[in-house]
């Protein structure tokens, strides 16, 4: 198995790994909105306008238009150093009824600690404030770092809400600690509570799976129901996961990755038995940031492929399936230089990207006329 992965390894290097897919069809990108800061995260509304956080600290509109929002009011005060910020948002499987946003981001708990957070509030009628706004989960314990928060947010179809939160760079080892949220996949309620069917059995009762060392994408398999998951690695070693109950990634045990200053990790083991493996690792690191499965009409020939943006590696990165086997990859939209910090199918059927820079952009993929 280990011979496998290694030829699989260098085959991505080459950007060839797993063979190529038929490629996609010449694509059109428009930029939809500009002079967004470091957005982070977006969410559709139902009447076509979108959500978007900016790290930040901010929670803007963009209005069908493309004209950006005044910030909106009631949002929780964010510690935004480092890697942290306003970060992941979801609406409410409830919205059109009850109006509830839920966002990811920093809290400062004292001086330079801090932790990820969760925060639920109701937009209002016309869209310019969070009401009713409370922070209903943090991450523990709260630590003085700038890095790995983690973190999005998925609302699985039961209506619990799955949140994914990084080791906080210098707490690697409690990774492995299943009865704290460092570097875990948490699932709540939507009041904060763990939610029913969580593995329990002397685990957090609100941790899901363990393992993850900074999970930034995460998607629920549009047949399936389950959580997907794409996990930053140190230096190499980015992975994809199916995130499932009770199971343990490895990190920092195993590892496809090496150290920043290239020691290896825990003396280069890749595999042990009970710890789980990735669908697919990219070595050097892409950093993959938002994911979706696509389902739309605009493109039929990427029904059911994944797609992942990509911070370092600047491009968007096409997965193609056959059940959680990895058939094939496309790596798309190397030219723009962009880097991409989540990619979204809108409700048009179209790809939405956002690209991390301080006057980022909205952008809307369609196949070329």
């Amino acid at each position: 198995m280990r011979i496998v992965a290694a030829i699989l390894a260098l085959a991505a290097m080459a950007g060839a790994a797993f063979g190529q897919p038929a490629p996609s069809p010449p694509l059109d990108v428009a930029t939809v909105a500009r002079g967004l800061q470091n957005p982070w995260g977006m969410a559709f509304l139902p009447d076509g306008r979108v959500l978007i956080t900016e790290r930040p600290g901010r929670l803007r509109v963009v209005e069908r238009d493309g004209r950006l929002s005044q910030p909106i009011a009631g949002v929780p005060a964010v510690h935004a150093v480092g890697q942290g910020g306003l970060l992941g948002i979801a609406l409410d499987p409830a919205f059109a009824e009850n109006r509830r946003v839920y966002l990811s981001f920093s809290e400062r708990a004292s001086g330079e600690i801090n932790n990820t957070a969760v925060f639920r509030g109701r937009l209002n009628a016309d869209a310019t404030a969070l009401e009713q706004g409370r922070v209903i989960w943090r991450q523990e314990p709260a630590i003085a770092s700038r890095l790995h928060f983690g973190s999005r947010l998925v609302f699985d179809r039961s209506g619990h809400l799955f949140v994914t939160t990084g080791d906080r760079f210098s707490q690697m080892q409690e990774a492995q600690n299943p009865a704290n949220t460092l570097a875990k996949v948490v699932r709540i309620t939507t009041d904060g509570a763990p939610a029913p069917g969580n593995p329990g059995g002397g685990w957090n009762p609100v941790v899901w799976s363990i393992g993850l060392r900074n999970a930034q994408g995460a998607t629920l398999h549009p047949t399936t129901g389950e959580l997907w998951v794409s996990n930053h690695g140190p230096r190499g070693g980015d992975g994809l996961y199916v995130a499932r109950a009770g199971r343990n990634y490895g990190w920092p045990l195993i590892s496809w990755g090496t150290h920043y200053d290239g020691r290896l990790v825990n003396g280069g083991l890749r595999e042990r038995e009970g710890l789980e493996q990735p669908l697919v690792y990219w070595t050097p690191s892409i950093a993959p940031s938002g994911l979706t499965f696509y389902t739309g009409n605009l493109f039929p020939m990427w029904r059911g492929n994944l797609f992942s943006g990509a911070l370092a590696g600047q491009m968007l990165v096409r997965v193609v399936l056959d059940g959680e086997r990895i058939v094939s990859q496309e790596r798309l939209l190397a030219d723009l230089g962009h880097r991409l910090r989540d990619v979204q199918q809108g409700r048009d059927g179209a790809l939405w990207l956002l690209t991390d820079a301080p006057d980022g952009q909205l952008l809307r993929i369609t196949p070329r006329p």
